[in-house]
């Protein structure tokens, strides 16, 4: 062929390939390195930007890449960004509220992702559509996430009727916050019914997805004294169902034994929520067993709760949670970016450090001179960029 040469290596294997030279055969479209539609004139390269409308168009549509899309725009810090992601999401809003959002948390090595997927795709056979949210912890030194539970989760990523979005934490605490509730929104938007929350796993994200969930889950590994030993009590607290995971073969009796006591220290806690008695279940993602027990303690959950209103006192309670603590996170930006404040923090630095003033007195001072509407000036508005 013209263009390149082929040469064999003095050190090759008769019948061996033959080694290419020269960059020019790359170009041939005969070796097929070319895509046909590009040649043919039917390839059309990706948008940079899509419009709103067409954002809100795809989310309804549930096509899963604009939809991925969506969630990138929500997780960017760029201001402009955030004020597009809000009007998007509040054209979506009607949208929402309809699906059953599931927390799972425990311990390192419970299996969580494990039994994610082997939910996930019960949950999928059974007609619904999951979306999977999984949020990995950032490291504090590269600012790095590794971001694998999709490829933990290799069966459920693979099907149409779920949606697997790994998250960086972020430095947040406990990795869950404002874009979290807000990934949740637009996969509700896209029309799945069941949200499947795996938390950080350390620290109190627990907390903070307990006050995004309808309904917790804890998973636990037999010899509930040792485990213990890494689960707060205040976790145990937030739990409607613990799960007992990896009962299986030769592990089936200590799992059974482990289920007993967490019944037993379960009566001296207070359950998670009014009116529903939390109970310690067995589930091996391996067999897929228990998982089918467990989906009927969710239903069951929804069904008791809503008769007694308590589901819906709970979502409004977490509505107006996510209201003061957006309130919270707005002002602290404007405080500290604010120019007024910037140039004479270092001063009132220097005045605490050295013992001149207390903290107390310092917090008086940056009040004092603080004004909001200054500030409120400065930042970008959260509707309109």
């Amino acid at each position: 062929m013209a263009g390149y040469t082929t040469t064999t290596p003095d050190w090759a294997v008769s019948n061996q390939s033959a080694v290419m030279s020269g960059i020019e055969g790359i170009k041939d479209t005969t070796v097929g390195n070319i895509n046909p539609e590009y040649t043919a004139g039917n390839f059309k390269p990706r948008k940079k930007n899509l419009t709103e409308d067409e954002i809100v168009e795809g989310v309804s549509n549930c096509d899963r890449t604009v939809l991925s899309r969506a969630i990138t725009l929500i997780e960017s810090n760029n201001p402009q960004h955030f004020a597009k992601a809000q009007r998007v999401l509040q054209r979506l809003l009607p949208r929402t509220g309809k699906a059953l959002r599931v927390g799972i948390t425990g311990v390192p090595g419970a299996g969580k992702s494990t039994l994610i997927e082997a939910f996930g795709n019960m949950l999928c056979d059974a007609g619904h559509k999951v979306a999977v949210l999984a949020v990995d912890p950032t490291s504090s030194i590269t600012k790095g996430s590794i971001l694998g539970d999709k490829t933990r989760m290799g069966t459920l990523s693979r099907r149409v009727e779920a949606f697997i979005r790994p998250s960086p934490a972020g430095g947040t605490l406990g990795g869950v916050a404002r874009k979290s509730r807000e990934t949740m929104l637009m996969c509700e938007a896209a029309g799945y019914d069941v949200i499947l929350i795996e938390t950080v796993g350390v620290g109190q994200s627990e907390t903070i997805v307990r006050s995004m969930v309808d309904f917790f889950m804890l998973v636990v590994l037999t010899g509930a004294g040792d485990d213990l030993q890494g689960i707060k009590k205040g976790i145990m607290e937030l739990a409607d169902a613990i799960v007992v995971n990896k009962a299986d073969g030769d592990n089936l009796v200590k799992a059974k034994v482990t289920r007993g006591e967490y019944e037993r220290m379960i009566e001296f806690i207070r359950p998670a929520t009014e009116g529903w008695p939390t109970h310690a279940y067995l589930a091996s993602a391996i067999e897929k067993t228990g998982l089918e027990e467990l989906w009927q303690v969710v239903q069951v959950f929804k069904k008791l709760t809503t008769e007694s209103g308590v589901f819906q006192k709970r979502r409004d309670s977490q509505l107006l949670d996510w209201m003061y603590a957006m309130i919270d996170e707005h002002l602290h930006n404007l405080f500290f970016g604010d120019a007024v404040i910037n140039g004479r923090m270092p001063e009132i630095k220097d005045a605490v450090l050295g013992g001149v003033i207390s903290p107390t007195q310092a917090v008086a001072e940056l009040v004092k001179i603080f004004d909001v509407k200054r500030a409120a000036e400065k930042k970008v508005d959260l509707f309109n960029a």
